[in-house]
């Protein structure tokens, strides 16, 4: 399945193909939130062992984030709101950091006991009515899938990433520095050198690269669709 580096990549290709020498300036690459769901898939659920699905509803400026979680004999699906305040992708750095703007909502809860059950909800209530705070970034940066600095959500995909030889390749010709939420879609802005882009050797590997992942249409996906694809 395609990423959304992978989709970024084939839309420069087609932007700059009649274009030449070094572009400098930012450029725009709006990218259908079924790719954004696709790199979380491929580069953070399918390596974090307590994740069981991670995707997210992209709406105007903000987002909505699913997340299904075992942990300790406990299953959960858990929502909450997010604003996108950063977005880098280069060689150097591929990171995404969120702002939380709502408490952390249970959808679906299991529990191996009543006492687990009873700890859990005790520990909602101190969280939010005594310490007016939200759990989920401390519980996710326990289980190493994320980072809090000052009260943001920092998720790093260097550690996975930089395991992907080709997607290392793209990103030492693609630099991308923001990103904006629009409804179900997110606007990449960065800059590209296309001559790196267009070296015979970067044709050849790029091109080996999409052979292997099959076209996704672009459409919209919603939470229920999503949990009950197969």
């Amino acid at each position: 399945m395609p990423t959304l580096l992978t989709n970024i990549a084939n839309r420069i290709r087609q932007v700059y193909q009649k274009a030449e020498g070094f572009i400098e300036e930012e450029r725009e690459f709006p990218v259908s939130q079924v790719f954004l769901n696709a790199t979380f898939k491929r580069f953070v659920t399918d390596n974090v062992k307590i994740l069981e699905d991670l995707h997210a509803d992209l709406h105007d400026d903000w987002l909505r984030l699913y997340a299904t979680i075992n942990v300790k004999g406990m299953h959960f699906v858990l929502a909450v709101n997010l604003k996108l305040v950063q977005m880098e992708f280069n060689k150097d750095m591929q990171l995404i950091v969120f702002e939380q703007i709502s408490n952390t909502e249970i959808i679906e809860a299991r529990y191996p006991s009543i006492w687990m059950k009873m700890a859990v909800k005790s520990a909602l209530f101190f969280y939010h009515k005594i310490l007016h705070s939200d759990p989920l970034g401390p519980i996710l940066q326990k289980f190493d899938v994320i980072e809090v600095k000052d009260d943001l959500l920092h998720l790093s995909l260097n550690r996975w990433l930089g395991k992907n030889r080709s997607i290392m390749q793209t990103l030492n010709k693609v630099h991308v520095n923001h990103a904006e939420l629009r409804e179900t879609e997110i606007v990449v802005v960065g800059n590209v050198n296309l001559a790196a882009v267009f070296s015979k050797l970067a044709v050849s590997r790029m091109s080996s690269t999409f052979e292997d992942e099959d076209d996704l249409p672009e459409e919209t996906v919603t939470p229920i669709r999503q949990k009950e694809a197969p």
